[in-house]
Order: C-alpha cells, then sequence, then structure tokens
C-alpha cells in the first residue's frame, strides 16, 4: 500500500467493518472518508467504488484531493466522490459517513423530516431533514445533501439511506449510528401511535441542563478537563463549556 495517509486508509477499512457489523452497510452500499491533517489536510481518504465493505482492506481505500484528483490507491474512489468533498470544503468536517442502513432508509421513504422524538437527537442539530430524491452519484445529490446539512450533523436522503459527518471520523460513525438508532425508536412508536415530538422549549431545557451537568461527558477529576463528545462541540470535536 502506498504510504500517503497509510493510517487514515486503515481507519477507514476498520470503521466501514465496524458498520457493517452494524448493520449500516450491506454489500457495497455505502462509503467512508476522512480527511488528512496537517501537511495533508487537503486530502482525503474514501473507500474505492465496488469495494464490499464488511471485508475491506486499507488496499480498497483510496487517496484524492480536495478537487478530487487521484492521488494514492488502485482503485477509483466512490461514486459518492463529489457528497465527500463537498462537506469538508463546506463545513470543515474531518468525516463523512453515506449510508443504506435500513431503517434509516425506511424513515427517508415516508418521512419529510425526522422529528425530535429523543433529546439525544439534538446531538445530530435537531429535526433530520430529509434530502429530495436525486440520482447517486450526481451534482444535483451532492448540492442537495450540502444544503440540508447546514446546521445538522446528519441528513436522510430520500429512498435512498443517510449521511453524517462530523470533527472526526469517531464522531461520524457514532452521528450514524445515532441517526440509525432514532429512526429505529420511530419506526416502533408509529406503530403505537403518532410518535410526540419534543417541543423547541423542551428542547432549549435540554441543551441547559447538559451545559450545566456535564451531559455526555467524562466526569473529571480536580483540575482536568472533560472529555466525551457532549451536546454541543467545536468543529475540532471539544466540549463547548
Amino acid at each position: 500500500m502506498n504510504g500517503v495517509l497509510a493510517a487514515e486508509r486503515a481507519q477507514v477499512a476498520s470503521a466501514c467493518v465496524r458498520l457493517a457489523a452494524a448493520g449500516l452497510f450491506i454489500g457495497t452500499a455505502g462509503n467512508v472518508s476522512v480527511r488528512g491533517a496537517g501537511e495533508h489536510a487537503e486530502l482525503v481518504a474514501v473507500t474505492a467504488t465496488g469495494a464490499v465493505l464488511a471485508d475491506i482492506t486499507a488496499d480498497e481505500v483510496s487517496v484524492v484531493t480536495l478537487d478530487g484528483a487521484h492521488v494514492a490507491g488502485d482503485f477509483a474512489a466512490t461514486s459518492e466522490l463529489e457528497l465527500h468533498l463537498g462537506v469538508y470544503r463546506r463545513f470543515g468536517s474531518g468525516a463523512a459517513v453515506h449510508t443504506h442502513a435500513p431503517k434509516s432508509t425506511a424513515a427517508a421513504c415516508v418521512l419529510d423530516e425526522l422529528p425530535v422524538i429523543h433529546y439525544q437527537q439534538l446531538l445530530l442539530g435537531g429535526a433530520t431533514p430529509v434530502i429530495e430524491f436525486h440520482a447517486f452519484g450526481t451534482h444535483d445529490l451532492a448540492e442537495a445533501v450540502l444544503r440540508g446539512l447546514a446546521g445538522k450533523q446528519a441528513a436522510l436522503l430520500a429512498n435512498h439511506g443517510s449521511v453524517a459527518h462530523g470533527p472526526t471520523l469517531g464522531a461520524a460513525i457514532e452521528h450514524a449510528l445515532l441517526l440509525e438508532w432514532a429512526c429505529g425508536l420511530y419506526l416502533d412508536a408509529s406503530r403505537l401511535g403518532t410518535p410526540r415530538a419534543l417541543t423547541e422549549q423542551q428542547q432549549l431545557a435540554v441543551v441547559q441542563a447538559a451545559l450545566k451537568r456535564g451531559y455526555g461527558r467524562t466526569k473529571p477529576s480536580a483540575g482536568s478537563q472533560p472529555k466525551g463528545i457532549g451536546l454541543l462541540r467545536d468543529r475540532h470535536g471539544r466540549a463547548r463549556a
């Protein structure tokens, strides 16, 4: 394997195996990318098109520039490359995940928006938009997703799947998993009746409680700093005070 972004390529492969084991990836459907750091900040490691994600290796992860030029790897990058690169250019994210996860995709086939029915959805930026359908791998899809992701950590793609991003690969994975869980929760609740969404006032109360109590973070000892993603984070993944 070419040494360019070797660690990041291994991380992408590991993330794919993890997401496949969790049921979010089936066969070749889905893709993951992570942006390089430091002197490699203009490079992106991204899954190759056609790779079987449950057993993908680092050799099946390509490296491209933010302009899409191929730098390393024996295979062409995913057909959703424009979407991934757009996320980095527009939001300054560190990683992105696109899935055809069953519960997220099911919700995206019936909803116009996933409402906030559990406070943990605030980690995703509140209600999750459902982006209008466009054919996969197209400029129209990429542009629609970028518009829909404004202020959000994840979005649903109508009759297609989901996309999530974050300051780190770990955060992007957690956002994708959280969205899948929230969609499953909504679908399960819908069998019992109409899911009850949290009001804006209730959501604000959760944010205030999270800030006060350090929700989602490990509790520090005296003089140390809290860790964890928290309900509010900066673009580098640090929990906001």
